[in-house]
């Protein structure tokens, strides 16, 4: 199933020009109200007017998540705080956590593009989503909760942990959807076969697994183990969480929102674009994020982007799965 046929189904020229017209109306909103943005742009003698099409996003600066911390909390903020309705921020495990604000439009926006995850996944207003992600600053529980609901379906907003009644209500309510990174989905699967409840009781169909890496041999022990399909979901905190992209029935790669969020794949030490299908680091954009829009934001993860159109129908760029 395609959510929005219009955007995920687009041709490339057309495509292209709502990049460029997004592209260039973003520059814009960050040189005029992100004095990093600004300083760094008038080092490289670049203004807004540089910027005609896509393909002068090569001439924008980088963005490291050192920059995001050497900013924290709120210095790469393009509007005032009256206007961010929500606050993410990453763990901080390797140093200060990386914050990020969403405006309305924001949250919309990111909103949208979980629903075209879930209905790839064949998920509809009839299912019933169990989110096991942690919620809280961590973009996964409410971001899938979200996306869950804007599609129609119900859901269990369980967060991660408390295993047993993760079971429990797993099966008394009927959840068809699980969400939840896939070692947890295994450590579920695991506590099922232990709780003598008959596998065939779970109406589980699919599940939406992210925020860790993961192999196909684990894709295929869950799908085995719990009797669904399991579809990876890509995202990133400094970018808008999950569903930055998600793969389809075919699980061909992973298709990118790349109508918001514009990707790129430079050589890890040149960082100079590589050509189409060739693995390099990929580097995002963001095309219409008003609260904390990021310019080339150097990921560091390897991968490759294919532009050939899905055997799913969908024309948006898929890139290879991240394992690691």
């Amino acid at each position: 199933m395609i959510w929005n046929e219009n955007i995920e189904c687009m041709d490339r020229e057309n495509l292209r020009k709502i990049q460029s017209i997004r592209l260039k109306k973003i520059v814009t909103h960050i040189y005029q109200n992100t004095p990093f943005y600004r300083k760094k742009m008038q080092e490289l003698g670049i203004t807004p007017d540089d910027i005609e099409s896509i393909d002068d996003i090569v001439k924008l600066p980088f963005t490291t998540k050192l920059d995001l911390r050497d900013n924290y909390p709120f210095g790469m903020c393009a509007v005032p705080m009256s206007q961010i309705v929500r606050i993410h921020a990453s763990s901080g495990t390797t140093g200060k956590p990386t914050v990020v604000g969403y405006t309305r439009k924001d949250l919309s926006t990111w909103t949208e593009c979980l629903a075209r995850c879930f209905y790839a996944y064949g998920a509809d207003n009839s299912d019933i989503f169990q989110v096991a992600y942690g919620y809280g600053l961590f973009t996964g529980g409410l971001g899938a909760h979200y996306g869950a609901e804007h599609i129609g379906a119900s859901v269990i907003p369980m967060s991660s942990g408390n295993t047993e009644k993760q079971i429990t209500l797993m099966h008394d309510f009927g959840a068809s959807v699980l969400c939840c990174t896939p070692s947890y989905a295994l450590y579920i699967a695991d506590a099922i076969k232990d709780s003598g409840i008959p596998r065939e009781e779970f109406r589980l169909k699919a599940g939406a697994f992210g925020a860790e890496p993961w192999t196909e041999s684990m894709r295929k022990e869950i799908e085995e183990k719990l009797g669904i399909k399991a579809y990876d979901i890509y995202g990133l905190s400094e970018i808008a969480g999950p569903g930055v992209g998600y793969e389809c029935e075919c699980q061909s790669g992973t298709h990118l929102c790349e109508d918001h969020f514009f990707p790129e794949i430079v050589g890890p030490q040149t960082l100079q674009p590589v050509e189409p299908g060739q693995t390099g680091e990929l580097v995002f954009t963001h095309l219409t994020k008003e609260g904390m829009p990021l310019l080339r934001y150097r990921t560091k993860d390897l991968t490759a982007l294919h532009y050939d159109t899905c055997a799913c129908g969908r024309t948006l760029v898929r890139m290879d799965r991240i394992l690691g």
